[in-house]
């Protein structure tokens, strides 16, 4: 901090950051801060965006499920391995620890084997849907800065929702659909993020790209923040100024990546072919064992 002292100040363009404090302004809906440099004119104060570390959102979320009850285990219920779904001899029982799969094994660390995961009563009731909506809630606005992930640990499902909420889930838009078949699913022609663009980002969109059934290494389903970054800030998100610019400026674009609340809506289990299988129910429902969501 201190080399100042010895090397002449035409050597020191760098900055040197002497002091840094918060100042008392705002800079578009960022806070603005400002740092002490060194340049060749002299001692002189820089001013830049605030931005609070980014973070795993996860650990202060709330989560509630709807319908309340649709976690499997009370009663006990047998349902098909997740490799072999001809093998329905597994069982959940939530009176016991090791065959119990709650909510909170949604968000619990990963790393474990056997892995642990949230699971949903099995389509016992078919032809009735076998609907699930996950909403996770903050009570605080996030700005997301990464991509959203959710981890299944059955099959991913045939259709689903993402939507976003930005007033404490008092109204909810749609943030991606997921299908399928999304002509027949959402009467949507299926799209991914690259077919997108600058002009278009805000478009929601349908995709078939993470709506396969029973796949042992297609687990994930994304909600590819990091791409629509890119549009703004390059292919390695390296001109982030060109971001700041924009969500600066343009509140469509701030509030497309702001949330107070997510939904998950699980509208059909993956079957993994046209017709379901009426004699073995035991085979379709809904497992997740992982969410991550950073923002800050």
């Amino acid at each position: 901090m201190y080399l100042s002292r010895f090397l002449s100040l035409h050597t020191l363009w760098v900055t040197v950051s002497s002091v840094m404090q918060h100042y008392p302004s705002v800079w578009g809906h960022y806070d603005v801060c400002k740092t002490q440099i060194y340049t060749e004119e002299g001692k002189v104060w820089d001013y830049m965006a605030c931005q609070p570390e980014a973070r795993d959102m996860i650990k202060y979320v709330k989560v509630t499920l709807d319908p309340p009850d649709i976690t499997c285990g009370d009663p006990p219920e047998t349902f098909c391995a997740m490799g072999n779904p001809y093998m329905c001899n597994n069982e959940c029982d939530a009176s016991t620890q090791e065959l119990a799969h709650p909510p909170e094994l949604m968000f619990d660390l990963e790393g474990r084997h056997p892995s642990t995961f949230w699971q949903s009563t099995t389509w016992k009731d078919y032809p009735k849907p076998l609907h699930v909506n996950i909403t996770l809630s903050w009570n605080k606005t996030i700005e997301l800065t990464d991509n959203i992930v959710i981890t299944f640990e059955s099959g991913r499902p045939d259709q689903m929702i993402l939507e976003k909420s930005l007033d404490y889930g008092r109204t909810w838009q749609p943030y991606q659909y997921y299908a399928t078949d999304c002509l027949d699913a959402f009467h949507m022609d299926p799209k991914s993020v690259r077919d997108l663009s600058q002009h278009t980002v805000l478009e929601i969109i349908c995709t078939e790209e993470y709506s396969t059934g029973y796949m042992t290494n297609s687990k994930i389903i994304h909600f590819e923040i990091k791409d629509r970054f890119a549009f703004f800030a390059g292919p390695r998100l390296h001109n982030m100024a060109s971001l700041y610019g924009q969500l600066d400026t343009t509140k469509k674009l701030r509030d497309f990546f702001t949330i107070t609340d997510l939904r998950i809506r699980l509208l059909r289990p993956a079957t993994g072919e046209i017709y379901v299988d009426e004699q073995h129910l035991a085979r379709y429902f809904y497992a997740i064992s992982d969410i991550r969501v950073y923002g800050r």
